[in-house]
């Protein structure tokens, strides 16, 4: 695109402008340097457009923008501000964005649209739904881009009820039928475990897009339902709709978590040859998955050792690190765990998952060594918990935990579950216990488990009828696993625990996992 013609200000806004919305990010700040240095300076009609692309090219600074529209008085202006507001959003830097949010005397629902979105896309979903919530409370009513924006935050902070009224505030506003909103809507109520739900707004949908049939995949294969995954595949397939990047991660982790090889296999030649999408480290990760939950180990390196060094990432070789625990394969796992320290070398889940199998293995020298190499290196993992949410209000639960203000009952009912499903044939299977104690101290810890105390607050809290949700932030062991299935059939509730990796819906003695997860 040429220079402004009339090489005025209202030229170079318009050019700018057009730049901006076009994605032409670099020609807006050429033009920008450009009219600067013709000494005409920036009004509120420049600031916006150039925030946008400065923020997406992640240069030059948004500081320094910011220091430009402050020396020229312009941060009073509405829209320069939503603007900066956005472009610190855009940043990551959070902090700075909220800062100038507070700093307004006046803000629109452009102002608080631009705050939520960029603490969503950060992860930052706690905050991100309390924003929601303030902004909500200010009398400002949300577009469809904020409540995409809340719906992906209550996804991403499990809050099924907030999300539910989220739901409810979007329909009488008459933003459901907006595919973004259909979009984030499927998407949340699959990644709360509430795939009914998912499955009803798809089905009411009057568009759909591949993020559409993606989120549906993702969400079956993510609670434990591969084989309608890849039945959902087949309709969108049959629709003409074409798969993207994401689309065959979730049809392999579908594959993975069902136990499905071959068909996994198929779809990681196909996405290739049919689609032309070149496979990513993520595609190679559930690839290794696949193949390592089948114990096909030597395949799964066959195929990393046929792979571009730089599709495989700390992800793959975690992969086939858990992989390798699950199938006590020291001498493998000790090769992934290298790889991982030479790609990250702070990751604390090398780490972990190697304790752990030299500690199902009664290898406590080897344990010790792994810890003392740990802490040397300065290296800490993330803490076990898992939450219950009742009436709104989230019970967060450690190890051993006694802190909860209901505690002396949670371990009464803690040995009252106990007690019953031992009476029903359940055996702790003390390999899963990672402490070098007598077999009684052992099978204590894994009855205090932080998933086990909130199942247990979820039986005192949680009214009967209604299924006990629990989340845990890491991946649940084999014995509470079985502990809890068998929990959810002697009380006759549904107890659906998501862990790091699905959903486990569990009742009358069966997983929606197969026990494969």
């Amino acid at each position: 695109m040429a220079s402004p013609a009339g090489k005025g200000l209202v030229a170079y806004n318009a050019a700018i402008s057009r730049c901006s919305r076009a994605g032409l990010h670099r020609r807006a700040l050429a033009l920008f340097t450009e009219m600067r240095a013709r000494g005409l300076r920036a009004d509120e009609y420049t600031l916006s457009p150039i925030l946008n692309s400065a923020a997406l090219l992640r240069a030059p600074p948004a500081g320094a923008l910011h220091a430009l529209l402050l020396r020229a008085g312009l941060a009073s202006h509405l829209h320069v501000a939503n603007a900066l507001v956005d472009a610190y959003a855009k940043l990551s830097r959070l902090g700075d964005a909220r800062e100038v949010f507070d700093e307004m005397p006046r803000r629109d629902v452009v102002t608080w649209t631009s705050l939520v979105t960029g603490l969503a896309r950060a992860g930052s979903h706690g905050v991100a739904v309390r924003v929601y919530r303030d902004m909500v409370s200010d009398g400002v009513a949300p577009d469809e881009f904020t409540v995409a924006a809340a719906l992906s935050s209550c996804a991403g902070s499990t809050a099924l009820e907030l999300g539910r009224s989220v739901h409810a505030a979007a329909v009488r506003a008459g933003h459901e039928p907006f595919l973004s909103v259909g979009n984030s809507l499927v998407s949340m109520y699959a990644k709360t475990g509430s795939l009914h739900d998912a499955q009803k707004v798809f089905d009411a949908m009057p568009t759909r897009c591949a993020i559409t049939w993606t989120a549906m995949i993702v969400g079956y294969a993510q609670n434990g339902r591969g084989r309608e995954s890849l039945a959902v595949y087949t309709d969108m397939a049959r629709s003409g709709c074409r798969p993207d990047y994401v689309t065959f991660i979730g049809l392999l982790f579908a594959c993975s978590h069902a136990g499905m090889v071959d068909a996994g296999k198929a779809h990681f030649h196909s996405m290739q040859s049919d689609h032309g999408i070149i496979p990513g480290p993520d595609h190679y990760a559930c690839m290794v998955d696949l193949l390592g939950r089948a114990g096909r180990l030597d395949e799964a390196m066959d195929m990393l050792d046929q792979s571009p060094t730089a599709k495989l990432d700390a992800t793959v070789w975690k992969a086939l690190l858990a992989a390798c625990r699950t199938h006590r394969n020291a001498t493998l796992a000790e090769r992934a765990a290298e790889m991982v320290w030479r790609l990250d070398p702070m990751d604390a889940v090398p780490y972990v998952m190697l304790s752990n199998l030299y500690s199902r293995a009664r290898r406590w020298a080897d344990v010790a060594r792994v810890r003392a190499l740990m802490k040397s290196r300065g290296v800490s993992k993330e803490p076990g918990c898992s939450w219950v949410v009742v009436a709104g209000v989230t019970h967060v639960f450690h190890v051993g935990d006694r802190d909860h203000r209901r505690a002396a009952e949670i371990y009464r009912k803690v040995e009252e579950m106990t007690a019953r499903i031992m009476a029903r044939g359940h055996v702790p299977d003390t390999e899963w216990a990672l402490q070098d104690e007598a077999p009684e101290g052992r099978e204590k810890g894994l009855a205090h488990h932080s998933e086990r105390l909130a199942v247990a607050f979820g039986l005192l809290a949680v009214p009967t009828g209604a299924p006990i949700r629990v989340y845990k932030n890491l991946r649940v062991c084999g014995d509470c696993h079985a502990a809890i299935k068998m929990v959810a059939e002697v009380y006759g509730r549904e107890i659906i625990l998501r862990d790091s990796n699905c959903f486990h819906h569990m009742k009358d003695g069966a997983c929606s996992c197969g026990d494969y997860w």
